[in-house]
């Protein structure tokens, strides 16, 4: 498959567009991972030849619910032609929980969304209803039905697709000193706010924000996925 340029297309500036009830929050895109089920960087493949790389999909639509864009990598060379900040791990190979501590950490506002760079049909809509949410959690995380180790009752946390708050900070680090990698397992000693299918299905209808292109089964799948809803939409 033909890989696009990272130079290509325009750069990621942030607008801020959250509601007015809302302080601004930062978002962060999870990036420079190991990829090993796609084997090669999954940020950087479009989802069809000569087109924009997932990350570019990704980073546009936070830039339209946040004045503060960041990729979290290790390799700043590789992600800075895409226009966002780009600011390492903390604690590098601690998986996504290192992930969410390091967009927490450098983010410039207290609250930050956080999805990964492999989720190439983010909803905006449901990103505006989840930014204007009042802030009283520290965590805001969106709940489907799905199969997980999480918990036994057929539903999962989406725990890359939530706002975090800064106040998780300590919970995140005492955890990965206890060699623990679970996103979860903080969870009980913060404020959590779940988002369930009814808050989210108008939004999102078909779920398709939570849709991860990892592998190249999935990358095939988004593929037709997108050619679908581009002849549902043609003329």
């Amino acid at each position: 498959m033909e890989m696009a340029s990272p130079e290509s297309g325009h750069c990621i500036e942030g607008r801020n567009r959250v509601g007015p009830q809302n302080s601004p929050l930062s978002a962060a895109a999870l990036a420079g991972g190991e990829s090993r089920r796609m084997g090669t960087d999954k940020a950087l493949l479009p989802l069809v030849a000569g087109g924009q790389p997932m990350l570019r999909l990704v980073l546009e639509q936070l830039a339209s619910v946040s004045d503060d864009v960041l990729v979290v990598a290790n390799e700043k060379e590789r992600y800075a032609p895409f226009g966002a900040r780009v600011v390492p791990d903390v604690h590098p190979q601690v998986g996504a929980l290192g992930g969410i501590q390091a967009a927490i950490t450098w983010s410039a506002h207290e609250y930050c969304l956080v999805v990964a760079c492999d989720m190439p049909f983010l909803s905006l809509p449901l990103l505006r209803r989840m930014v204007v949410e009042p802030r009283n959690y520290d965590v805001l995380v969106p709940v489907i039905p799905g199969e997980s180790r999480q918990r036994a009752d057929g539903l999962v946390f989406q725990t890359l697709h939530a706002i975090y708050s800064k106040r998780c900070l300590p919970f995140i680090e005492k955890r990965i000193a206890e060699g623990k990698k679970q996103v979860v397992g903080f969870f009980q000693e913060v404020r959590v706010r779940s988002l369930d299918l009814a808050e989210i299905v108008p939004w999102d209808p078909e779920l398709r924000s939570f849709f991860n292109a990892n592998t190249p089964e999935t990358l095939l799948a988004a593929a037709k996925m997108n050619a679908q809803t581009e002849h549902d939409s043609g003329p």
